[in-house]
Order: C-alpha cells, then sequence, then structure tokens
C-alpha cells in the first residue's frame, strides 16, 4: 500500500482549514474560538482570542474532530505534543514538534526536501497553511496510539516546496 492511496482523518480536518485566517485587532476568527469551545473546560476559558498562539490549539481541534485520544496536559502547548500517541519517524500525517524561540510549533508533516519539513499547520503567518520548517527545529515526531496499525504504511514525502515530487521512500 503506498501513501498515496490512504487517507488520514486527521489530514483531511486540518486540509479542510486550509487558508483559515486569524483576524488581527480586538475581533477573533469564528471558528479559531469554536477548537476551543470544542475542548472546553480551562482551554475555553484561557483561549479568549486569536492573538494567542494556535497551533497547539489547531493540531487539538484536528485530533478531537476525530475522536483521537490526545491525553497531554497541555494540548495549547507546541512542545507538550512531544508526548502525545507513540514515537514514529518523520513520516506523512506525523504529528511534528519543533523548537522556537521562545517556545515550540507543532503541526502536521506532508513532505519536504533537503532542508525543511513541509508542516501542514495553524498560525504559520497568522494562517493556515504549508510552509517550510528548519529541519535543525525539529524535536519529536509523534502518531496517534489508535492508529498504530497503520504507521508502517505511511513514509517521508520528498518535494520542492512547488509540489514537483522528487520521491516517496516507499518506491
Amino acid at each position: 500500500m503506498s501513501v498515496r492511496d490512504i487517507s488520514l482523518p486527521w489530514i483531511s480536518t486540518a486540509e479542510s482549514y486550509m487558508g483559515l485566517k486569524e483576524i488581527p485587532g480586538a475581533r477573533s476568527n469564528e471558528t479559531i474560538m469554536e477548537w476551543a469551545d470544542n475542548l472546553g473546560g480551562w482551554i475555553d476559558e484561557y483561549y479568549t482570542n486569536d492573538d494567542i498562539p494556535w497551533c497547539g490549539l489547531f493540531v487539538a481541534e484536528c485530533m478531537r474532530a476525530n475522536n483521537i485520544d490526545f491525553k497531554i496536559k497541555n494540548p495549547l502547548s507546541a512542545r507538550a505534543w512531544a508526548n502525545f500517541g507513540e514515537y514514529t519517524e518523520p513520516k506523512f500525517g506525523a504529528v511534528m514538534v519543533f523548537s522556537r524561540r521562545g517556545g515550540g510549533h507543532v503541526g502536521f508533516y506532508v513532505s519536504e526536501d533537503n532542508d525543511a519539513f513541509h508542516i501542514l499547520g495553524g498560525n504559520q503567518s497568522n494562517k493556515v497553511n504549508v510552509a517550510k520548517v528548519s529541519k535543525g527545529r525539529f524535536l519529536e515526531a509523534r502518531w496517534p496510539s489508535e492508529y498504530a496499525l497503520l504507521k508502517e504504511d505511511y513514509s517521508r514525502i520528498y518535494k520542492e516546496f512547488d509540489g514537483t515530487v522528487i520521491s516517496y521512500n516507499d518506491e
């Protein structure tokens, strides 16, 4: 089975939000605010506007929407996602955790080139998109435990950032 033949529900959800942007100033994007409301509890109380970093919130919503358990203390913290699910190598669909000055970043692996991972994530230039993240910032790749049996069906995808496929490592 090839990575090109299988759909992952959390990636389909993430892709459905492509282009969604936060709203600068006093207003907030209602969809982003709904994600916090969906998670409820302290997150809903804490998350009062879309100026608060929301990459972890985006990943949490993609998991929640697909009934994927993410037993981590603080899903708003990008680095907390290093404790999600189980370890994996970087591959299509993996939750990717990165360092960042003053914190971290989290999103989903969709492909890579020689220097960077191509990450589908939220709060990347204040929107949901695919952005290049330097491989030097990489900390951890994680996979949902509920989908452990599918983990080996996915692989690394090498592409130019414009989408031109270089190779799939399952060929």
